[in-house]
């Protein structure tokens, strides 16, 4: 496929332009016009790169590309390394940030619904219907211990969980997943008995306590993990690209 025709296709499936976001969303750097080997991977790292170099891919398709907003705008240092690598080497890049997030099949957020077992519901945030926030429940019951081994099983590292102060078990969770911390207070206004991210702030450790919700970082890299393989997937099983993922590991 014409490497200007995947941009489309993925702008079709993730509809980038109807949500606001802090990076451009498609194609950040082109590459050879014929794209037949895809890698993918959570960050566009030089590692990333390196791996895909390897594999002789034609694109790189990532959930954190670059060209962040206020970022350093000169091509010099490691991002003109990564830059200069993926242009010698033909590879197009791709990146998908919230859009990846939000999408109902293969967005972070759905995914790691999947993963945890908890039906998703809806939004947080009312009237937004990309809320990058979002409830569900658990089919059944559980201690907030328990919740947190099932987290470190899926996830494969152990989440850091502040308690909520007050003894409650858990069946209703919000999440978001990155570094939605934030998302805590309305969370707990909604009555949420657990809330779940990425990252955690030093304010998240009172709104857990004085707002009597359970928090759980689990990592930014582990939540964000299964949305651009879920898309992988479906490049490979809708459309007959050859798609690799590979997991770059991250602690953070």
């Amino acid at each position: 496929m014409n490497n200007y025709q995947l941009e489309s296709l993925l702008n079709d499936f993730l509809k980038p332009f109807a949500i606001k976001d802090y990076c451009p969303n498609g194609m950040q750097v082109e590459g050879k016009a014929e794209v037949k080997k895809i890698v993918t991977g959570v960050t566009a790292s030089q590692a990333l790169i390196d791996a895909a170099i390897e594999q002789e891919a034609d694109a790189l398709l990532v959930h954190h590309g670059y060209f962040w907003r206020g970022e350093s705008e000169p091509l010099k240092g490691m991002k003109f390394k990564r830059i200069k690598a993926l242009i010698e080497n033909g590879i197009n890049l791709y990146a998908y940030h919230l859009p990846l997030d939000v999408h109902p099949e293969v967005g972070n957020n759905a995914q790691l619904a999947n993963l945890l077992g908890i039906e998703q519901r809806s939004g947080l945030e009312d009237g937004n219907p990309n809320s990058v926030a979002v409830w569900g429940e658990l089919p059944n019951a559980m201690s907030a211990k328990e919740f947190s081994e099932l987290l470190a099983m899926k996830l494969n590292r152990e989440p850091l969980h502040i308690e909520s102060g007050v003894a409650k078990s858990i069946k209703t969770v919000g999440w978001c997943t990155g570094g939605g911390q934030d998302f805590i207070d309305l969370a707990a206004s909604k009555g949420m008995d657990a809330f779940v991210s990425g990252e955690i702030s030093e304010r998240t450790t009172y709104s857990a306590r004085e707002l009597g919700i359970h928090y759980f970082s689990a990592g930014h890299h582990a939540t964000e993990r299964y949305g651009v393989k879920a898309l992988g997937e479906w490049l490979a099983s809708e459309h007959g690209f050859d798609v690799s993922f590979i997991d770059i590991d991250n602690p953070v």
